[in-house]
């Protein structure tokens, strides 16, 4: 899966807020794969990867939510050291410019799941499954 649906979501930045979004997400059965949150110029926003894009897009949807919906570069990486550096300097070597990255866990494995936000998708897709199957 070097391609996946990555939802950025602006949430109130209230206390709560967040917690309602994802509890919303999980009565669903909509499973949170990767997250990261951060606040900006007074908006908490949320970038998230899960299980089932279309569901979430109608429970965010459903909750008034405002929210993007794009693609992001993901690669699942051995749960070690050196794993991490091994895939942004593939990256790298073919010219590719990471503009944020987040990981999370895989279900039922030790496999970190590691999102890139990248300029060229594509390209980023195809180094990461080379570097996937050289790890397998």
């Amino acid at each position: 899966m070097p391609k996946v649906k990555e939802f950025t979501v602006t949430i109130e930045d209230k206390p709560g807020a967040l917690g309602r979004c994802f509890l919303a997400l999980a009565e669903r059965g909509i499973n949170v794969l990767a997250f990261q949150s951060y606040v900006e110029e007074g908006e908490s926003l949320a970038r998230i990867v899960v299980d089932d894009p279309p569901a979430a897009k109608q429970v965010l949807g459903n909750l008034r939510m405002i929210f993007e919906e794009t693609e992001a570069a993901l690669v699942r990486l051995q749960h070690r050291p050196g794993e991490l550096g091994r895939a942004a300097a593939r990256l790298g070597e073919h010219k590719i410019n990471i503009d944020y990255s987040y990981c999370g866990l895989e279900p039922g494995s030790a496999h970190a799941l590691v999102v890139f936000g990248v300029d060229h998708i594509a390209k980023a897709a195809k180094a990461l499954d080379e570097l996937a199957a050289e790890a397998s």
